[in-house]
């Protein structure tokens, strides 16, 4: 987790009013999060922080973007980050939950750290279907996953039921497939 350190602002010395800061995030930071989702990336991240006596406002934006796979094809796609939110952080001596919104902090700590907060609105700002721009996906990759048509499928499902292999449902699933490569290559030529 030490990619992941150095995203802590240390607020004690901080006069009260308004201090910006600034973080690179990169691959090694998403690594240091065991991400499975985003394999790379480069963000910035800029924090604007108003510091009172009773709490401290951080609004965080964080633009650039990240490498997943695609949805559709399964290759490297880049999507971009933006991200613009705000964290509250509150002084308490009783131990309270993080709720997304409000940090409580003990009142003997002298920093916060962004890291987590960082990692989790990068995550959320991603789209649910990330894919490639319209004709950015691989051609071979999209052939091999085309869809079947529901006639289609039930054409196929019909032969495949006339012609029961003797071996159960891998048998028949091996003999489908070997239907399906064939009438492709039929039909290619």
């Amino acid at each position: 987790m030490d990619a992941a350190k150095g995203y802590s602002i240390a607020y004690k010395g901080l006069k009260n009013g308004s201090h910006d800061f600034s973080f690179k995030v990169g691959g090694a930071f998403f690594g240091a999060f065991g991400s499975v989702d985003i394999k790379d990336g480069e963000c910035g991240v800029s924090v604007a922080l108003v510091k009172s006596e009773t709490q401290l406002s951080l609004d965080v934006s964080i633009h650039g973007g990240v490498v997943v796979a695609c949805d559709r094809c399964l290759e490297d796609c880049r999507i971009p980050v933006d991200f613009e939110g705000r964290l509250l952080v509150r002084f308490s001596n009783e131990p309270q939950e993080y709720d997304g919104e409000v940090l409580w902090l003990a009142p003997g700590e002298d920093e916060v750290d962004l890291a987590q907060y960082i990692y989790e609105s990068i995550v959320l700002s991603l789209p649910y279907q990330r894919v490639h721009p319209e004709g950015g996906c691989d051609p071979e990759m999209l052939r091999r996953f085309r869809i079947v048509s529901g006639e289609e499928f039930a054409r196929i499902e019909a032969r495949g039921g006339q012609e029961t292999p003797k071996g159960g449902d891998w048998e028949k699933l091996a003999a489908l497939r070997e239907q399906l490569e064939s009438e492709e290559r039929s039909g290619s030529k």
